[in-house]
């Protein structure tokens, strides 16, 4: 079991790298195709255009606490779904799911 978690870790880390560096290729032949004859702005190499994607990420979206399911459109289903469980099942949920932090407390809670 341990050999398939490590395997995993791998595979993942592979595919972030990889996707990170998709999109900052992709964010450069953008920014090369439209910003110089449309604004005159300048030709950006790779790294600037992953500088660009990053700095993009933390003034759009920041690195907030939890993970994604926990926000947005999904987070009132979740919500009502746990103030419909006992409190042992929710417990159990949490623990599950720890990325939930404090998000879905219910009023009971807090």
């Amino acid at each position: 079991m341990k050999k398939h978690f490590i395997g995993k870790c791998i595979l993942f880390t592979f595919f972030g790298i990889a996707l990170v560096i998709g999109l900052s290729y992709l964010v450069m032949l953008l920014w090369n195709w439209l910003v110089p004859d449309l604004f005159g702005g300048p030709v950006l190499d790779f790294w600037k255009a992953g500088g660009l994607l990053l700095l993009s990420k933390i003034l759009f979206s920041g690195f907030g606490k939890g993970c994604g399911s926990c926000k947005g459109p999904k987070a009132h289903y979740w919500k009502h779904k746990l103030e419909s469980m006992t409190p042992e099942e929710r417990e159990k949920m949490k623990n599950k799911w720890k990325c939930w932090g404090n998000t879905f407390n219910t009023e009971s809670e807090q």
